[in-house]
C-alpha cells in the first residue's frame, strides 16, 4: 500500500532549523569588533584619536538605544528570519507596502557585500605582509583586476562553500575565528597600556566649528553597519531554540562587548602607534604595532587579522542569505528565492549574493567605498524599523508581546529615529569628506534600492494575475502570552 507523496513546502511554510543558542548569536556579533579594523585606521586619521574613540563610543550609545528597541520587536515575531528589515515590512505593510523591498534590500546590501569588502581587505593584508612585489593591475572598462582583488575572489568562493554545508558547520568556523579574534583584541586594548610608550595625550581632536560636526556625521554615518551591526542577533531568532530568552540575552551580550571594544582599541591602539604612523598607512599601520608589542611575529598578527575577517564574511553571507530567504518567503522579491536546499540552507539567496560580490569587488575595489555604499539603505532600515516600533504600539497595541518595554519607550524611538535620519541625509550626500566614495556609490546605491522596488511590483502583479494570496506576516502569530519584564 503506497503512501501519499508528501506535499513540497510552499516559501511561505518553509522554515529554518531551531539549532542554535544566545551565546551562538554573541559569537557571530564578534564580527563586529573584527570589522573594526577596516574604519578604524580611516576614522582616526580623519577624526584624530580622541575625535575617533568619541564618535565610536557615541556610535555604540546609538546602537545601544536602537536594539533595546529591537528586543520588544525581536520578541514579537520570533518566525521571522528578516532581522530588522522584516520588523520594518510587517510595521509599515498596512500604510506603505512598498517600504518592505527597500528595508529589505536595504538591509540587504551592507551585510551581503561584506565578501567584497573584506575579501578585498584580505588581499591587501596578504600583498602587503608576503607578497609587495605584486603590484600588477588589469582593467577593461569598469571591471578592475589587481593581486587583493584576486585573493578576494578566491576568499568569496571558499566562504560560499562553507555556507553551502550547514548552519552547524558554518558555526565551527564561526567560534575558531571568533576565538583567534581574541588575540589582536587583547594585545591592542592591554599591551599598550603597560608598554613604556603608550601616550595618549599625544592623540588629537580634528572635529572644530561647524564643519567638524557635519564631518563627525558623515563619519557616524561611516560607523554606523559596524556599530549598529549587533542586531545581527535578531535575524537568528527564528533559529534559537528558546527564540525570546536567547535573542534578549545575545542582544544585551553583544551591545556591552562591542561598546568597551570600540571606545577603548582607538585610545590604546592609537596612543601606542602615534597618529604619523596612522596617517600614513590607515589600512595596515597595526601590523607594525603588533610586532613591537609581542616581540616580532608580524606574520602571526596577519593570519589572527585575516582570521577575524573570516568571521566578518561567514557571519555576513549567513545572516544576508536568510534576509533574502525571508524576503523570498514573504513575496517581497522573487519567491523562488525563499526556498531550503534539503540542509536547511538558502542556497538560492546564497547564489545571489555571490554574484553581488564578485561584481562590487571588481568595480569598486576598495573596501570602504564599498562600505558607504552599502550604508545608504543600512542606514534607512533602521529609521524605518524603529518606526515601526512606533506604529505597531499605535496601529496593533493588542499583539502579544512576549517582552514590553515601558511607555518611555516610544518617544525614546522617535528621538532615535531622528537622530539616524539626519545622519542618513549628511552622510549619504558628504561621505566625500572620507576619501572614499561619490557619485558612482551613491548611483549603485539608489539603483539597487529601486530595482528591489521594481521587483517587487512584478511580483505582486504576478501573484494578483495567478490569484494567489500573498505570504501571510506572523503578525498573529501565537506567542507567550504573559509578558517578561522589560530589560
Amino acid at each position: 500500500m503506497s503512501t501519499p507523496a508528501q506535499a513540497e513546502p510552499t516559501p511561505a511554510t518553509e522554515k529554518l532549523p531551531r539549532k542554535l543558542r544566545w551565546y551562538d548569536g554573541l559569537a557571530m556579533s564578534m564580527t563586529m569588533p573584527a570589522a573594526l579594523i577596516a574604519t578604524l585606521g580611516a576614522s582616526m586619521s580623519g577624526l584624530g584619536g580622541w575625535g575617533a574613540a568619541a564618535l565610536w563610543a557615541v556610535s555604540m550609545v546609538i546602537a545601544l538605544g536602537v536594539n533595546w528597541i529591537y528586543i520588544e520587536l525581536a520578541t514579537m515575531f520570533p518566525d521571522s528570519s528578516g532581522g530588522i528589515a522584516g520588523f520594518a515590512a510587517r510595521a509599515w505593510r498596512s500604510r506603505a507596502p512598498w517600504v518592505a523591498p527597500v528595508a529589505g534590500v536595504g538591509y540587504w546590501l551592507p551585510w551581503g557585500s561584506n565578501l567584497a569588502t573584506y575579501g578585498s581587505l584580505s588581499g591587501l593584508l596578504i600583498q602587503s605582509q608576503w607578497f609587495p612585489d605584486q603590484d600588477w593591475s588589469a582593467s577593461w572598462g569598469p571591471l578592475h583586476f589587481s593581486f587583493p582583488i584576486a585573493v578576494g575572489l578566491v576568499v568569496i568562493a571558499a566562504l560560499y562553500l562553507i555556507n553551502l554545508i550547514g548552519v552547524r558547520v558554518t558555526m565551527a568556523f564561526v567560534y575558531v575565528t571568533a576565538a583567534i579574534l581574541l588575540v589582536p583584541l587583547t594585545v591592542f586594548i592591554a599591551f599598550p597600556v603597560f608598554s613604556g610608550d603608550w601616550a595618549p595625550g599625544d592623540l588629537s581632536w580634528r572635529l572644530e566649528g561647524a564643519e567638524g560636526i557635519r564631518t563627525a556625521l558623515v563619519w557616524l554615518y561611516v560607523m554606523a553597519w559596524t556599530t549598529l551591526g549587533v542586531e545581527i542577533c535578531t535575524t537568528f531568532a527564528s533559529e534559537y531554540r528558546e527564540p525570546i530568552r536567547d535573542t534578549i540575552r545575545a542582544i544585551r551580550a553583544a551591545v556591552l562587548v562591542c561598546l568597551g571594544v570600540f571606545f577603548l582599541v582607538p585610545l590604546t591602539l592609537g596612543g601606542y602607534a602615534g597618529e604619523a604612523a596612522v596617517d600614513v598607512d590607515p589600512t595596515t599601520f597595526f601590523v607594525a604595532s603588533f610586532a613591537d608589542l609581542v616581540g616580532g611575529g608580524a606574520d602571526v598578527m596577519v593570519l589572527c587579522l585575516l582570521a577575524s575577517l573570516l568571521l566578518v564574511m561567514l557571519t555576513s553571507v549567513a545572516d544576508s542569505s536568510r534576509v533574502l530567504f525571508d524576503m523570498g518567503r514573504q513575496g517581497v522579491t522573487v519567491r523562488s528565492v525563499g526556498r531550503l536546499n534539503r540542509r536547511g540552507v538558502p542556497v538560492r539567496a546564497l547564489n545571489i549574493m555571490l554574484v553581488l560580490n564578485v561584481v562590487l569587488l571588481v568595480v569598486l575595489q576598495q573596501p570602504l567605498a564599498i562600505i558607504v555604499t552599502g550604508n545608504l539603505g543600512y542606514v534607512l532600515t533602521h529609521v524605518l524599523a524603529v518606526l515601526g516600533f512606533v506604529l505597531l504600539r499605535k496601529d496593533r497595541p493588542d499583539l502579544p508581546r512576549p517582552v514590553r518595554l515601558p511607555a518611555a519607550a516610544t518617544p525614546v524611538a522617535v528621538a532615535l529615529a531622528a537622530v539616524l535620519a539626519v545622519i542618513l541625509v549628511v552622510g549619504a550626500t558628504g561621505f566625500s569628506i572620507t576619501g572614499y566614495g561619490g557619485f558612482l556609490e551613491l548611483g549603485i546605491a539608489l539603483g539597487l534600492l529601486a530595482l528591489g522596488v521594481v521587483i517587487w511590483a512584478l511580483v505582486q502583479a504576478q501573484d494578483r494575475r495567478n490569484g494567489s494570496e500573498p505570504a501571510g506576516d506572523d503578525l498573529d502569530s501565537p506567542l507567550p502570552a504573559e509578558p517578561t519584564p522589560a530589560p
